[in-house]
């Protein structure tokens, strides 16, 4: 008895301890937990889908766990696809069939990526578009909250992107998918756009943008491409439209009942392309449809491949450097009824300098809708006159070559928008000083020197200009109306001496200095005859023109950046002085505070230079409905920095 006693007890004891084994290793694993997650963690764990990684969305994981797939997916995904595609086709009207659909194409883009398989992009974006658009009243949309609608926009635009490649081919196409064939259509007519055509498409989905601060989008469905506008065989225009400047286009591919299509084994489709100026929406057999576009991915691209960087001082120590380059360049074509705005840049700059103000401007609607921009580039160390003369022939070209004001009276609406020497330029433009410029620099009449024809007839237009009939306005953007300071230094004057000067300014000199002892009253040695001493306070070229008013039917408006935020009769930009660029006889003047001579990308600056606009805007077309305070900036300081509480239209 004792030893059997002793034998139960030692199997009680066994038992025992293995059940306390188990339940403490069942304690240490709770089949349910919850674990808090920050807030950020919690968005990614919501938002997780195969667009930022390799793990599935929680909606595709569960479609495959209720359909006993998650393992077969993990060992052979292209079965479990096959039999997904299946299920979903024989339970079309199942409540299920949205999840189903977005399931089908986050799989296909998932494996496509894995495999860098073009069909299977092309299937991820099919399944995207059927998800995206249903047909019929028992196909509801998906939910507008449901984080899965946008993820459906991004697979369809990134399946696209992949399964057409770079550039895309816009034509009709068949292609083999894994599940049957796809035939695509096009309309020959869409790739003409005011009298261009677009050709190579190049995706923006991929691209960065640096550089610029404001990086705008419009949400919407379809492929954001930049393109290339192909001007006609006999186009003579004087400002160039080239193959390095791309305007914003979207490629939407549309499915005619989507949701039946996707489940047959041959589908019809048609690509159908549209730009950001003429289409924001497109309507379809399933509704309308808001397009997406990069615009500024566009603008960028522009930018990068037109601008030469370089330039910026070659520009200024080679005065030959535009003999055989465009001076006028413009980001899109013409338009009727579209008003040029013309941005000239400073010294030793270039158009790249305005890439800020002209991607925020047109993202107004009324400024994109009536106005359009060019740049004009010169060699910054020439003399201003003769960079002014050569503004003058390009616009006089251009406005010729565009058929006059005849043509489209909008020409005749020219809005010049110059910083620093640009400013000086433009005020080139709208003046008529008579004999004042001639006579701060010579004793004699024009008439009375020996000169040739030629050059007599250069110093004609270049000393005695008069105001451009076209030009309604000017806006002087950090403008040394009475000189910089910087220019009277003896380094600028050394800087001077470097610049090579165009055949003929040296011919010019060279006839005013031979034959005509005593009539000038300036020094025209090299290193005083250049833009840096024009620019100087003691030069009598700008002394000269200082006192020349712009001429009273041109209107005019400064826009005065200072550093700090001291009493102006002592306040510079670190280039030019407050009482240099002021000019009382202008309509209007912003004096933006602790701000640099390079002011252009300065959101006060913008603002201002918008409500410039959007002010001509009203007067020109009065019955035009503008939206936005057009008589003053209302700026507040906040905090110690200045805001500007004006809401900008939004398209």
């Amino acid at each position: 008895m004792p030893a059997f006693s002793s034998t139960l007890s030692s199997t009680l004891s066994s038992r025992f301890a293995w059940v306390a084994v188990c339940l403490a290793v069942s304690g240490c694993a709770a089949p349910v937990t919850v674990q808090r997650l920050s807030l950020t963690d919690s968005y990614k764990e919501r938002s997780q889908s195969t667009l930022s990684g390799q793990k599935l969305s929680n909606t595709t994981r569960i479609v495959l766990e209720r359909q006993n797939l998650l393992t077969r997916w993990k060992k052979n995904p292209e079965q479990a696809l096959a039999i997904l595609r299946a299920s979903t086709q024989a339970q079309f009207y199942t409540p299920d069939l949205q999840d189903q659909l977005f399931a089908l194409a986050e799989l296909n883009y998932l494996l496509a990526r894995q495999h860098t398989d073009r069909a299977a992009f092309m299937a991820a974006a099919l399944y995207a578009y059927a998800y995206l658009n249903p047909n019929g009243p028992e196909n509801a949309k998906p939910n507008p909250y449901d984080v899965h609608f946008r993820q459906a926009c991004d697979l369809y635009m990134f399946g696209l992107t992949e399964a057409l490649g770079s550039p895309v081919e816009v034509a009709p196409q068949r292609w083999t998918l894994p599940f049957g064939t796809l035939d695509l259509s096009t309309t020959p007519e869409q790739t003409e756009w005011y009298g261009y055509t677009l050709t190579d498409f190049r995706p923006t989905a991929r691209l960065s943008v640096h550089g610029i601060k404001n990086i705008y989008r419009r949400a919407g469905l379809g492929v954001p491409l930049s393109a290339v506008p192909h001007p006609p065989a006999n186009s003579q225009i004087s400002f160039s439209i080239t193959d390095k400047l791309r305007i914003p286009v979207n490629l939407l591919l549309e499915i005619p009942n989507p949701r039946e299509q996707i489940f047959t084994n041959h589908i019809d489709a048609r690509l159908t392309l549209a730009t950001i100026d003429a289409t924001s929406s497109l309507p379809t057999t399933d509704g309308v449809i808001p397009l997406q576009y990069d615009q500024t991915a566009s603008r960028a691209i522009s930018l990068s491949n037109a601008v030469d960087w370089s330039v910026e001082y070659k520009g200024f120590l080679d005065g030959n450097l535009f003999n055989k380059r465009a001076q006028l360049i413009a980001i899109e074509p013409h338009q009727y009824g579209h008003m040029p705005v013309v941005l000239v840049h400073g010294t030793a700059s270039s158009p790249g300098r305005w890439a800020d103000m002209v991607n925020d401007l047109l993202e107004d609607p009324q400024i994109r809708a009536h106005y359009e921009f060019w740049f004009f580039s010169y060699a910054t160390g020439n003399p201003i006159p003769y960079s002014a003369l050569q503004l003058r022939d390009a616009l006089n070209r251009t406005i010729h070559d565009l058929g006059g004001t005849q043509a489209d009276p909008a020409l005749g609406q020219i809005t010049l928008i110059g910083h620093s020497q640009g400013g000086l330029l433009a005020k080139m433009l709208a003046i008529d000083p008579h004999d004042t410029l001639w006579n701060g620099l010579t004793h004699r009449a024009l008439s009375s020197l020996h000169l040739s024809p030629d050059v007599r007839q250069f110093l004609q237009q270049a000393l005695f200009p008069t105001p451009m009939p076209e030009v309604r306005s000017v806006v002087f953007i950090s403008t040394p109306q009475h000189g910089s300071y910087l220019a009277d230094f003896s380094i600028a004057h050394l800087i001077g001496r470097m610049v090579t000067f165009p055949a003929t300014i040296t011919e010019v000199t060279q006839q005013v200095l031979k034959g005509n002892a005593g009539a000038l009253k300036v020094d025209m040695s090299p290193s005083r005859f250049g833009s840096v001493y024009g620019m100087s306070p003691r030069s009598a070229f700008i002394q000269a023109l200082a006192t020349v008013p712009v001429a009273p039917d041109v209107q005019s408006h400064s826009i005065i950046p200072v550093l700090g935020n001291g009493a102006l009769d002592n306040a510079d930009d670190g280039v030019v002085a407050y009482a240099s660029a002021h000019d009382p006889r202008v309509q209007s003047e912003l004096v933006v505070r602790n701000s640099g001579h390079s002011t252009q990308a300065n959101p006060i600056t913008i603002a201002e230079v918008r409500r410039i606009l959007l002010q001509q805007l009203a007067a020109t077309i009065p019955d035009l409905h503008v939206k936005g305070d057009i008589n003053h900036i209302n700026i507040m300081r906040i905090g110690g920095d200045y805001v500007i509480p004006t809401t900008w239209a939004k398209p």
